[in-house]
């Protein structure tokens, strides 16, 4: 009887950017968590409460901020959780680098 194949390599856990819907691995995301003291940022992906992932970048971040980040939270960004992010969002960088598919050529 033959065995039946084993994946090569580790499973990476996928999620998606609640700003740009972009599908990413999970370690290359920020997580946004709710937790009693109000919403945030969640480096080590650790903390309990319900999260949210984004790009660490203003784009994403802001896009997040418009809406979308309300559903994925279930709950309505207070005043002080929008004036955290903010501050926190001064610190990243403007946009996400994109990979180039085209690396090489030309």
């Amino acid at each position: 009887m033959a065995k039946k194949g084993r994946r090569k390599g580790r499973h990476i856990p996928q999620r998606t950017c609640v700003g740009c819907r972009e599908v990413n691995a999970k370690g290359d995301l920020l997580r946004l968590v709710r937790t009693p003291k109000g919403v945030q940022p969640d480096a080590s992906g650790k903390l309990d409460g319900r999260g949210a992932y984004v790009h660490a970048n203003q784009d994403c971040l802001g896009r997040a901020m418009k809406g979308p980040l309300n559903g994925a939270l279930q709950m309505v960004l207070s005043a002080a959780d929008r004036e955290g992010l903010e501050a926190y969002m001064r610190d990243l960088p403007a946009e996400k680098a994109r990979a180039s598919n085209s690396e090489g050529a030309g």
